[in-house]
């Protein structure tokens, strides 16, 4: 025997022993079938998440809808969730309501109509869900709480399922309660009646949108049984409860994620995919965000499958979990079934499989290890991954199948040259037998669906800053949104106006439209506030006219170097000059107004134009009114840098115009 036949022997030995250690896992339909899936989603809204993506030019616009929702491109999202706008500030900015008022009504505010109109156009099949974070204020006559007068919120609801059809020809699927306080159950069942009663049976309910405990209520509560179509829960760690089973209902996780994108956010997604139905039974799993399309500085900023924060430059970032989505959305339909013969493999990591029920299957693998899977929430309890190979027997209805078609993702933790979706050469059956090899950290689809692919685009251009120099006139007279562009409200709403008492300049302005506080969960401030520009700002000047519509207690407000957002906008401090319509000012260096940098009269009253300006280079601020130095050389030692802001003095009307700045 020479050399070459002796290293033969020892390779075939070697596989041998391979095969004989690898851990054996029957997948099969012999037994039956497991539960129906029903999607995977992403999430707009909750809050302004998708606020910046309106503003990208095309083609870099349609790009990135491409990736997430086209088939057999990117994402392939099954399913879409927004936010039924609410006014209110729900986690990085406000969306604005259908009804900013009881006898209001306009439905095409916002931007998550469109949203899920190009989603539809690129996935006919796409489902629709709605969600309500937040109310205005009227909902709850005069209460911070929208469900003590559950006819009068659920005709709000009903109302924007109906705007959906009759003004976008859109069917919303599913509605979701807001918030698992919500519990008396009555709201749900006058929902559930007033759908049916206005010809929309098939629009289901998902409730508590929160956590699991509605199934309790549930089990002891027939029509609250009956008026529920799907369980979803928050975050839940890929396990559910044992009352949550016993209802025998759809069980989702209609919120999950909520994890920085880099690759330990792909190995987050990567593991909950699988391990939601392995561990919970959950069939559908929505991510929150969609696309991270606001602020980075804002809360939770890049905690979306993909990055598109930069609408001025054209760049956008396809991350990871629009390539870990595709493993599953690409070969599998909500309507496939899972097979009961699903499970943990034996030395770390997890597979699932379904099957169309007309002979084909898809198989998925994940072998995240813990670290390089950790989500944002809930806390992740220890386990051990390793390497290991796993030999999978097909048999029942799939015993037949000869090839596979093999797609490969590999996480690289050590010299970040990891590789996604990419498509091996077809694995080749005998006898049912397929043995993978499986390293630590990587994703594996085997299926029977030959469509799959990985879409491109060209590179969108590079990465840029906000621009330095910036104006808008808001001289749009039909404007594609409500909102101006890379405005991003945080308290209030603030819309395109037509002034039309105005022959003047200032026939078309940006008015904030909110007289009264919303009902949130999150904290609004007291003020109204919306923030512009590059949170690294230092020295800058911000011009902008303004005209107040409150009398006495009216005030609107310019602002530099704002250092907070979203949840937190309670609390932003920065530069603030604001001027009263009792006929004075104030520098403010936070937005409260309690630390007080320079005040006097101004002589501004209510239904005037007034051109406020206000810079701010290294330690010192001033500002002028119709030109004229007002005060100067006030001392800011802090915040060092921040956005630019427009606001009022509470939820008031007021009006901005000609806004403009500069920085250095």
């Amino acid at each position: 025997m020479d050399c070459r036949e002796s290293a033969l022997l020892v390779s075939v030995l070697l596989l041998a022993l391979d095969l004989c250690s690898a851990q054996n896992y029957v997948l099969s339909d012999d037994g039956g079938l497991g539960r129906v899936f029903d999607g995977i989603g992403g999430l707009s809204g909750g809050g302004a998440t998708s606020r910046l993506l309106v503003s990208y030019a095309e083609p870099y616009r349609s790009q990135v809808l491409d990736f997430l929702f086209k088939p057999n491109f990117g994402a392939s999202l099954h399913i879409l969730k927004v936010e039924i706008g609410g006014d209110a500030q729900t986690t990085d900015g406000t969306e604005p309501s259908h009804m900013h008022y009881e006898n209001d009504e306009n439905y095409y505010r916002g931007y998550e109509w469109w949203l899920m109109k190009e989603a539809k156009k690129r996935n006919p099949n796409i489902t629709l869900i709605g969600l309500p974070w937040a109310f205005p204020g009227w909902v709850g006559h005069g209460k911070n709480w929208p469900y003590d007068y559950p006819d009068v919120t659920a005709t709000y609801v009903v109302n924007w399922i109906l705007g959906a059809k009759q003004y976008h020809d859109l069917d919303i699927q599913y509605v979701g309660i807001w918030n698992e306080r919500s519990f008396d159950n009555k709201y749900i069942k006058v929902l559930r009646n007033m759908l049916d009663k206005v010809g929309l049976p098939g629009v289901g309910i998902i409730a508590a949108d929160g956590d699991w405990s509605v199934a309790n209520s549930m089990i002891l509560d027939p029509y609250l049984n009956n008026s529920v179509d799907v369980i979803g829960a928050h975050y839940p760690g890929t396990t559910t409860i044992t009352e949550a089973l016993k209802t025998q209902k759809k069980l989702w996780s209609s919120e999950d994620y909520s994890t920085f994108n880099n690759e330990v956010g792909g190995g987050c997604w990567a593991r909950i995919l699988n391990q939601n139905y392995v561990n919970g039974q959950m069939t559908a799993t929505i991510s929150w965000n969609l696309v991270a399309s606001y602020y980075e500085d804002l809360p939770f900023g890049r905690d979306g499958l993909m990055t598109a924060e930069e609408p001025w430059s054209g760049n956008y970032v396809v991350e990871s979990p629009i390539w870990i989505t595709a493993h599953t959305t690409q070969f599998t339909q909500p309507g496939w079934t899972y097979l009961q013969t699903v499970g943990h493999l034996a030395q770390g990591g997890s597979y699932i499989a379904l099957t169309d029920g007309k002979g084909n299957l898809t198989v998925v693998i994940e072998t995240m290890t813990h670290n390089h899977s950790v989500c944002i929430r809930p806390p992740l309890p220890p386990f051990n991954v390793t390497s290991q190979n796993a030999t999978f027997q097909l048999k029942g209805s799939f015993a037949s199948i000869k090839e596979l078609q093999v797609w490969r993702s590999q996480f690289d933790f050590k010299t970040s040259k990891a590789s996604f979706f990419e498509k091996l050469k077809p694995l080749k059956l005998v006898d049912g037998l397929f043995t993978l090899n499986l390293a630590e950290d990587e994703v594996y689809t085997l299926t029977t669906i030959s469509t799959g692919s990985k879409g491109s685009y060209p590179d969108p251009p590079p990465s840029a800053p906000f621009p330095k120099v910036y104006k808008d006139d808001f001289d749009v007279r039909s404007p594609p949104f409500s909102e101006a562009p890379y405005f991003a409200d945080q308290t209030g709403v603030f819309e395109y106006y037509i002034n039309l008492t105005d022959p003047g300049p200032h026939v078309f302005t940006l008015r904030q439209v909110l007289t009264e506080r919303p009902i949130t969960w999150a904290t609004d401030a007291d003020q109204t506030i919306s923030v512009i520009g590059d949170y690294y700002w230092q020295n800058l000047t911000v011009t902008c006219d303004v005209f107040m519509e409150k009398m006495n207690a009216g005030g609107v407000f310019i602002a530099a170097r704002v250092d907070k957002g979203g949840q937190s906008i309670r609390s932003a401090k920065g530069v603030f000059f604001w001027v009263f319509a009792d006929g004075t000012y104030k520098v403010t260096n936070d937005l409260v107004g309690e630390t007080v940098l320079a005040e006097g009269q101004s002589g501004t009253e209510v239904y005037g134009w007034y051109t406020l300006s206000l810079t701010v280079k290294g330690q010192y601020a001033s500002g002028s009114l119709n030109g004229y130095p007002l005060w100067k050389n006030a001392v800011v030692l802090t915040p060092k840098a921040g956005w630019a802001a427009i606001g009022t003095r509470s939820f008031e009307l007021a009006q901005f115009d000609n806004f403009a700045l500069v920085a250095e």
